[in-house]
């Protein structure tokens, strides 16, 4: 892309867990290195102080995965399939479609790239009304794919594995619509990156319940500490300060000496560090394990996604699963007693090695490059009045 004329990238995220907003900065951070001249914005479309339509929504999701979770799991599977969740997938995206008219209106972007459904659907309702005319990329990240993420509009998706192409196929999308990418993780993990895993002392376990700190973390946490091959534990509490606070005062009586931290920026040193990762299942913290190198034990998955990414990674040999907290003890007992157990998941996490910012940001400038695609001409704001008044 010549200097004079620098691309305008539109990223665009949604602050329902942190791995899709991770994914995105994956992205972003990797795109400033093979343009350094774009003008990348990245966007949370549910970041709002304001008490709003879009952050109820985004409060009562986190709420209903924490305290609901067969409800969403419920959700979750009569969704899941070709023409199922079509009624909630289209409110969802209608309710968003104002705000993602206005976002794109103010940005005026060459490409769209989401790591979320929602503001996807939003932008594809604009396209299919023909109020805007950008090339859509979905990056999907997740190890299984979903009803909400299905748009005739989207350009291209990204996925993390091969048997997701197959079931996005079953659900109507072109198979040549689909790139096997794998899931965008920063370079920070790829730089920290462990070159030799061996099982030495001390014995240090970090434990995870995703950025929004869910997943039982006390009750993993006692029962960690029953564990006397565990010399230290380090605990994440990701952004919950009422779970951080809970913490605290739990590893102040516990036998094993215990650090608490909240939501840091140094996952990959703290993973680096470790013997173990014990963690809810999310697949960007998943996938940031698999190409660190560290062995995984999964607890507390969200019922539908997350069962699925605990099971493949189980599966490809990188983690074991406690599929009841009861058993969390005995799984991760068996492991730190059998250090080339260890040795042989960590092998199997550095052979799944795939750079998904790499991939993504790669096809993605090469197809805005080959291909005349349509840039930004005329407000889309006059567009959408224009419509409304038909």
């Amino acid at each position: 892309m010549s200097s004079e004329t620098p691309r305008k990238v539109l990223i665009v995220s949604a602050s329902i867990g942190t791995g899709h907003m991770q994914a995105a900065r994956a992205i972003e951070e990797y795109w400033v290195q093979q343009e350094p001249d774009a003008e990348i914005t990245h966007v949370d479309f549910l970041d709002t102080d304001t008490l709003s339509i879009d952050n109820i929504l985004k409060d009562t999701y986190i709420k209903m995965i924490d305290v609901f979770p067969m409800l969403y799991d419920l959700i979750y599977k009569l969704s899941k399939g070709e023409h199922r969740g079509g009624l909630l997938q289209t409110a969802l995206s209608w309710v968003l479609k104002n705000r993602m008219s206005k976002l794109i209106n103010k940005i005026k972007p060459d490409v769209l790239v989401f790591t979320h459904p929602f503001p996807c659907g939003a932008a594809c309702i604009l396209k299919r009304q023909g109020q805007i005319n950008v090339p859509i990329m979905a990056i999907l990240t997740d190890f299984s794919s979903h009803q909400f993420w299905m748009y005739q509009q989207v350009d291209t998706y990204f996925v993390a594995t091969e048997g997701m192409v197959q079931e996005m196929t079953s659900c109507g999308i072109e198979e040549s619509r689909i790139h096997v990418s794998g899931i965008p993780v920063r370079r920070a993990f790829f730089d920290d990156a462990i070159t030799d895993y061996r099982m030495g002392a001390p014995v240090k376990v970090l434990v995870m319940g995703g950025g929004l700190g869910m997943g039982s973390l006390e009750s993993a946490l006692k029962r960690l500490d029953d564990i006397e091959s565990i010399d230290e534990l380090v605990v994440l509490a990701g952004q919950n300060t009422s779970l951080y606070e809970s913490l605290l005062s739990l590893s102040r009586n516990m036998k094993t000496k215990t650090t608490v931290y909240g939501y840091v920026s140094n996952v990959s040193e703290l993973m680096r560090d470790a013997t173990l990762l014990v963690t809810k299942p999310g697949a960007l913290t998943c996938m940031e394990a698999v190409t660190m190198g560290i062995p995984m034990v999964f607890f507390n998955a969200i019922p539908g996604q997350e069962d699925a990414n605990a099971e493949l990674l189980e599966r490809r040999g990188c983690a074991r699963w406690a599929r009841d907290i009861h058993n969390l003890e005995d799984v991760v007992t068996a492991l730190l007693i059998n250090p080339h157990r260890l040795q042989h998941m960590s092998i199997q996490c550095r052979a799944w090695h795939v750079d998904g910012a790499a991939n993504i940001v790669g096809d993605i400038i090469a197809m805005l490059d080959k291909k005349d695609l349509p840039k930004y001409t005329g407000d889309y704001m006059s567009n959408l009045e224009l419509a409304s008044e038909k």
